[in-house]
């Protein structure tokens, strides 16, 4: 099973590690510290052109990608049908 995060991106279920809202998860020095440390590392992608509201922190491979998405962190939870 895939989840739709936005704009014809798709994450293999088992694939997620996890689901984080940004107005929450920014707020901790360290999230930020290790969301700059992926982008440098070129292994965040986005989603959509917009704001994003959540991100999805995701296994490809032997390393972890991170996606930013538009959609809010609940209705991506809603979206796994877990």
């Amino acid at each position: 099973m895939f989840l739709h995060v936005g704009n014809n991106k798709n994450i293999r279920i088992r694939d997620v590690v996890g689901i984080f809202d940004m107005d929450n998860a920014t707020v901790s020095s360290v999230t930020r510290k290790f969301l700059s440390g992926k982008q440098k590392a070129s292994l965040v992608e986005s989603a959509a052109e917009e704001i994003p509201k959540s991100f999805v922190l995701y296994r490809d491979g032997e390393s972890y990608k991170i996606c930013f998405s538009p959609l809010s962190s609940s209705s991506l939870r809603g979206r796994m049908n877990l």
